[in-house]
């Protein structure tokens, strides 16, 4: 669809969905509408997104989607990255 033709440019780029690469089930949404009741049917849309570069990917170690988390139409999401510190020396 035209909604989300932005996210095949930036995978196009050579951007990764770190999400996708920890959880390629269905139903992981971040998004809901308030009104129609959606949450609570689990109905919604994926928009809330982490993408980083290729060579970036092997250093991301976990990421997440929090549905339990309430307070919004959206969920918080989160990765994990380690990235090893330089010395002083460089």
């Amino acid at each position: 669809p035209m909604e989300r033709e932005w996210i095949d440019k930036i995978v196009d780029m050579g951007y990764v969905d770190t999400f996708r690469q920890f959880d390629e089930g269905p139903d992981n949404y971040t998004w809901w509408h308030l009104m129609s009741g959606a949450r609570k049917r689990n109905v919604g849309w994926r928009i809330d997104y982490f993408y980083v570069t290729e060579d970036l990917m092997p250093s991301v170690s976990n990421a997440w989607i929090m549905p339990d988390v309430m307070g919004s139409d959206h969920c918080p999401i989160g990765i994990e990255v380690g990235v090893g510190l330089r010395d002083a020396d460089g």
